[in-house]
């Protein structure tokens, strides 16, 4: 994670409403529970978050990295997340409906909620 203390992402999550953290480098953060809905993540480096049970509704997630990200539970409706990298993402019970995925790539190790076809929603499997 790039140099936030506990307290500055505390600060940072905490301000005013939509959050613009657009290419913000917070891989490894636990945001777990966090409310970013209508946030711009746009690019972000979300690499090994924990953004379990996160509140990511209407977020702007296009290009960001969630490589090994764990999303289990997090509300990602209507959530922009074209072209996103969501290779060994745990994507298990999110809510997804409306969220968009065009040009997202994902692998084998990817877990989706069940019932959810990402190749139909528009994302691609990347072969390893």
């Amino acid at each position: 994670m790039a140099e936030f203390t506990r307290y500055e992402i505390y600060m940072l999550l905490n301000q005013e409403k939509p959050l613009w953290l657009s290419g913000i480098d917070l891989s490894n953060a636990n945001l777990g529970n966090a409310n970013l809905s209508g946030a711009n993540l746009s690019g972000a480096n979300l690499n090994e978050a924990d953004l379990s049970n996160a509140n990511l509704s209407n977020t702007n997630l296009s290009g960001a990295k969630l490589r090994n990200a764990y999303l289990s539970g997090a509300d990602l409706s209507k959530a922009d997340l074209s072209n996103t990298d969501l290779g060994e993402a745990s994507l298990n019970e999110a809510d997804l409906s409306g969220a968009i995925f065009s040009g997202a790539k994902y692998d084998q190790h990817t877990s989706w909620p069940n019932g959810f076809n990402p190749a139909a929603a528009g994302a691609k499997m990347e072969q390893a």
